[in-house]
């Protein structure tokens, strides 16, 4: 029986199971379209490996030409739907997700991205901690890290999250075009505690 064809979210999480990739992602999402050498600067890359990278990303159809450049310098973006969570699955939606239907080098893929997932997270959280003086007393107060813990079924713990999500979608953009907005990533981590103590 030949192989079957990986699907087109099988091949995203593929091809994202690489440290420069999902890192490549990251930037373009976080901070907009840029050139594979404002990348490759940006994180302490070369611009030959940057540029190869991208087409494997663009292959993926996680980024895009934005067809703005001159000549040979192309401004990629990430492709809109990859700024959505659970669609890389570094929502952890698919990354530690559980998904039933990954074979086994799904599995591996998803592993890897979930682990370098909350490498880079705690990469970001070390930089806030280290900038946040420079920040007006509104963002130090907004930002940051906390907790909350809630009692829930598995079915209630679903509803709270597409209920979450369901806010942050309301925010994506509200701030568009407005000089005092900046861009703010918001992790969601829901992770069941240990039995209570007998």
């Amino acid at each position: 029986m030949p192989p079957t064809t990986p699907s087109s979210s099988s091949r995203a999480l593929r091809t994202l199971a690489h440290p420069l990739r999902s890192r490549l992602l990251a930037e373009l999402r976080v901070h907009g379209g840029a050139t594979a050498t404002e990348l490759a600067a940006a994180l302490d890359s070369n611009t030959g490996a940057t540029s190869y990278h991208l087409r494997r990303l663009e292959e993926a159809g996680l980024v895009q030409d934005t067809g703005t450049g001159t000549g040979r310098r192309r401004v990629w973006s990430a492709v809109p739907d990859a700024d959505r969570p659970g669609v890389l699955g570094v929502g952890l939606g698919v990354a530690g997700g559980g998904d039933d239907d990954l074979d086994e080098e799904d599995a591996r893929a998803a592993d890897w991205l979930a682990m370098d997932y909350l490498a880079h997270f705690g990469e970001r959280a070390e930089a806030w901690l280290r900038d946040r003086p420079d920040w007006e007393d509104t963002w130090q107060q907004a930002c940051g890290l906390e907790d909350h813990t809630v009692q829930v079924t598995g079915e209630q713990l679903t509803a709270m999250r597409a209920e979450l999500l369901e806010v942050l979608e309301r925010y994506r953009r509200v701030g568009q075009g407005n000089p005092q907005a900046r861009r703010v990533v918001v992790y969601t981590c829901a992770l069941p505690l240990p039995a209570s103590r007998p």
